[in-house]
């Protein structure tokens, strides 16, 4: 390829993971569409199915941090891939539990050994992120991964409904592991760990993004950190705080929201799944909305404005919005307002990634992966604790909670300096100029 016309393969690999991130929450939420289904056959209750839901998320919780120093070490090209065929396998596996007593704990087994195998994915396509994308790039190819996740758990409302009313559940859950599995087979066909390493980057591709990185600091041995160093910084610890409220706040939607909208708003099963669409649209359009905007605004004026400041304005008016929803009387109209709150948390996507891929450079895998481990004990806590604040406080209460935890992860975002002094932040926003 002629160096005179550039190539952009760093957005091929961008583009290929937000399918597999779509495919992701694809193989994570087709439990709750299917819930109910699954509820009867195996005779639960809806605290019974928020212990398999929790187990999934403490599985890909736990495995963050070793997820992330895997992809580091190894590289994200095989860890994701193996990743792939890894939930592909879990996703398999429950549909071939039969109804017993002893059914509901091995389905948490299983699901937590698919939390495992799906942990993977985003501390991998972070160490992507630090090595193929200049800073000033990363809100927006942080928004496109991350729109993955507001698109596939979109999608899956109406393509899981569908198979499991005229098939089956274990059909759809089938179909989710067969997706999984040729966009990991792809995945390893067009991707390599470095731009240096990739047959189809031109040398003007490569020279641009050496350019945009971040300068590895003397003394920090290549850019690697130790465990010490990473729980031992205040900045990956409020970032990670917020991040818990972050994850606590979203699983609300992915766990719980189908079945919030058929049980105690009163829809039907289509109409659930239906506008059960919306928050994880808005989330798709927030996350990529907000991180153009973070870009725009980092190259601007620097770095604590265009990722910090977006964060607390994404994430308090997430606060907001849900808050003001659960009061909504309208079903309809309270669908849109909370939906309107969870594109507002996705705003705040692209900043945790990207600054947690600043922070870590050679270990963003590492430090992404100990942040999105917060994230994931949030999800877990609110896969859990959710129902049985619905059950004796009601589920208004559920969501208030959510919100009060959002302001709270805003909050944090004050005390999060992204790890530029300002002379550096002007060279990098120089040559993004």
């Amino acid at each position: 390829m002629a160096d005179s016309q550039r190539s952009r393969i760093r957005w091929i690999l961008i583009g290929w993971i937000f399918l597999l991130s779509a495919v992701g929450y694809l193989d994570r939420v087709n439990l709750s569409i299917a819930g109910g289904a699954i509820m009867r056959e195996f005779s639960l209750d809806k605290v019974q199915l928020g212990w398999i839901q929790s187990a999934f998320v403490l599985g890909y919780a736990f495995f963050q941090a070793p997820a992330g120093r895997l992809a580091d070490r190894i590289g994200p090209r095989k860890i994701i891939s193996w990743g792939v065929i890894w939930w592909g396998v879990f996703t398999v596996l429950i549909t071939v539990v039969p109804p017993a007593a002893s059914a509901l704990w091995i389905v948490i087994g299983i699901r937590f050994g698919l939390g495992m195998g799906e942990a993977v994915v985003y501390p991998a396509s972070n160490t992507i992120v630090a090595s193929w994308i200049p800073s000033t790039e990363r809100g927006v190819a942080n928004g496109l991964i991350f729109m993955g996740v507001g698109f596939g758990a979109g999608v899956t409302s109406p393509l899981i409904n569908y198979i499991v009313t005229q098939h089956s559940w274990r059909a759809a859950f089938w179909t989710s592991a067969v997706i999984g599995l040729a966009a990991g087979g792809v995945w390893y066909w067009i991707s390599r760990d470095t731009p240096q390493k990739h047959p189809w980057v031109s040398e003007s591709e490569v020279a641009y993004i050496e350019a945009g990185l971040p300068p590895i600091e003397p003394g920090s041995h290549g850019g690697k950190l130790g465990w010490s160093q990473i729980f031992g910084n205040k900045d990956i610890l409020f970032v990670t705080f917020s991040y818990f409220t972050y994850g606590y706040a979203a699983y609300i939607f992915f766990s719980w929201f189908f079945i919030y909208l058929s049980d105690v708003r009163g829809l039907n099963l289509k109409q659930s799944a239906l506008w059960t669409m919306l928050p994880f649209m808005a989330m798709a359009a927030g996350s990529l909305g907000g991180g153009w905007i973070s870009d725009v605004i980092t190259k601007k004026y620097g770095k604590r404005n265009g990722r910090c400041m977006v964060a607390v304005v994404g994430i308090g008016l997430a606060a907001i919005f849900i808050a003001i929803g659960t009061e909504v009387e309208s079903v309809r109209t309270a669908v849109v307002v909370l939906a309107a709150g969870a594109g507002a948390l996705y705003i705040s996507q692209s900043s945790f990634w990207s600054v947690s891929a600043d922070i870590g450079k050679k270990s963003a895998g590492s430090v992404s992966g100990v942040m999105n481990m917060g994230g994931q004990l949030g999800g877990a806590l609110t896969a859990s604790l959710t129902p049985f604040i619905g059950k004796h406080l009601g589920w208004n209460t559920s969501f208030l909670v959510a919100a009060g935890l959002c302001a709270c992860g805003a909050a944090a975002w004050f005390f999060v300096n992204p790890g530029y002094d300002s002379r550096r932040d002007k060279d990098e926003r120089a040559i993004a100029a």
